[in-house]
């Protein structure tokens, strides 16, 4: 297996040093180049906080982060902020241009880049979100899925090696939010992309190939999604959601319908109903 891109080692947080409970305790993870990992957790559980540690937006109490094997200090924190990018709940507080090419550009202009490089990045990051028609549209004017795109737009214009992804589909309609789900995953696939995906979705989680569940500031399971999925309804005592697929297995197990143990995509419940004979 290939070195941690992002490591993890014993992180604990308090927001007040005479705080009686640590928002983190004890937090301890790697992150791989190429993954895409979703945390998940009920509100409090700590996963925004630990995003914002991975950052460098906060400092921990205790423990220490290393980015591609560099430990992560107040000297060298500028440098690796350009390694990892973050998009936010709500785009609007994101946007600082007054046209979508102006917004995508702004990053790039604080960070010195040449105009050419900068025009050509503009270009290419507008195009892979689907929005270079858009790019003399006023931000305030586009939906929210559109909003969001160009957000991440301006963040994939800074080359970063990880997007973390904070929330970032919480307040889009399901068809914005599955054009959000959808932009994220060409571009990792193009570009290598480490995605850290913070969410409340369930349905978008199943997207990462690994999950990692936060309860009470402290790493309780991490797994695949088949792994941490198939756990059904025990999800509902952790304060968590399940999976559409998995709500539909135990809609027809209360019917009577045989259905499998094992966790099931959206595709692999389809096969499932497709090939059975569910008047048997």
């Amino acid at each position: 297996m290939s070195k941690p891109l992002i490591q993890l080692q014993e992180i604990t947080f308090k927001y007040h040093s005479d705080d009686e409970e640590e928002a983190l305790k004890d937090v301890s993870l790697s992150i791989y180049p190429g993954e895409w990992v979703a945390l998940i957790g009920h509100n409090g559980s700590g996963k925004s906080t630990l995003a914002k540690t991975i950052n460098g937006l906060i400092q921990p109490s205790e423990g220490k982060i290393f980015v591609k094997g560099e430990l992560l200090t107040e000297t060298n924190i500028w440098s690796m902020r350009q390694l990892i990018g973050m998009v936010f709940q709500n785009p609007d507080n994101q946007f600082v241009g007054s046209t979508v090419e102006d917004d995508v550009a702004f990053g790039l202009e604080n960070h010195g880049v040449p105009r050419e490089e900068m025009v050509f990045r503009v270009e290419d990051a507008l195009e892979r979100v689907r929005m270079l028609d858009f790019r003399t549209k006023e931000p305030s004017r586009l939906s929210g899925g559109q909003k969001q795109r160009v957000a991440i737009a301006g963040v994939v214009a800074l080359r970063p090696d990880v997007i973390i992804l904070d929330e970032s589909t919480s307040m889009l309609d399901p068809e914005g939010r599955l054009e959000v789900i959808d932009t994220i995953q060409k571009i990792k696939e193009e570009s290598n992309l480490t995605v850290i995906s913070i969410t409340h979705d369930i349905d978008e989680a199943a997207f990462a190939s690994r999950v990692l569940v936060m309860e009470q500031g402290r790493l309780v399971k991490e797994g695949t999604p088949e792994e941490i999925f198939s756990a059904g309804e025990a999800l509902i005592q952790q304060g968590l959601d399940m999976p559409f697929p998995e709500k539909l297995k135990v809609a027809l197990k209360k019917k009577g319908i045989p259905v499998p143990n094992e966790y099931l995509t959206e595709e692999g419940l389809v096969d499932f109903l497709w090939t059975s004979d569910l008047k048997k």
